[in-house]
């Protein structure tokens, strides 16, 4: 299993979650922030190498895609519970007549919400890399050292000798 996966699994699930229960949603761009965070803060953690913040604005990415998928489908039906009977009330009073019905706008004002949580949870991402990420050094560990071959440099054989003539007479 990809381990950018597990870490975007948990971090889309705070973000969806918390961006659909009514009351707690009025700080969904926070929680979406704090969602691609949580993912980068997971995913340095287990990452064996430094993370790049291009690595970061991916895990971040994929926790708002996630999470985006969760606020759609809680937010639809949460809304449509709650919201689209008093919203098609309200428009059949004050005699505005609306090619959608409530339920309709409802469903679109979610997807387009989750859209904007991807975008929320990759900028979560681009910041978290630099908040968690404390190791220096390139992206790329050392080489292994090697043992045998040639020394740098050149020569092999004895001595610094050129290596030719081995077990010849002289």
């Amino acid at each position: 299993m990809n381990n950018k996966l597990v870490p975007a699994l948990i971090g889309g699930a705070i973000l969806g979650i918390l961006s659909s229960i009514p009351f707690i949603n009025y700080c969904c761009c926070i929680w979406a922030i704090a969602g691609g965070a949580v993912a980068v803060m997971m995913y340095v953690k287990s990452a064996p190498n430094r993370v790049s913040v291009g690595e970061g604005a991916m895990v971040g990415a994929m926790a708002g895609a996630i999470g985006g998928a969760i606020y759609f489908v809680l937010g639809s039906i949460i809304g449509i519970i709650f919201g689209a009977a008093q919203m098609n009330e309200a428009f059949r009073q004050s005699g505005i007549s609306m090619p959608l019905s409530g339920t309709a706008l409802i469903i679109m004002g979610t997807f387009i919400g989750a859209l904007f949580l991807v975008g929320l949870g990759t900028v979560g991402g681009l910041i978290g890399v630099p908040i968690f990420e404390k190791r220096k050094g390139d992206d790329v560990p050392p080489p292994p050292p090697s043992f045998g071959g040639n020394p740098p440099g050149g020569g092999g054989g004895f001595a610094g000798g050129s290596g030719a003539g081995y077990g010849t007479g002289a």
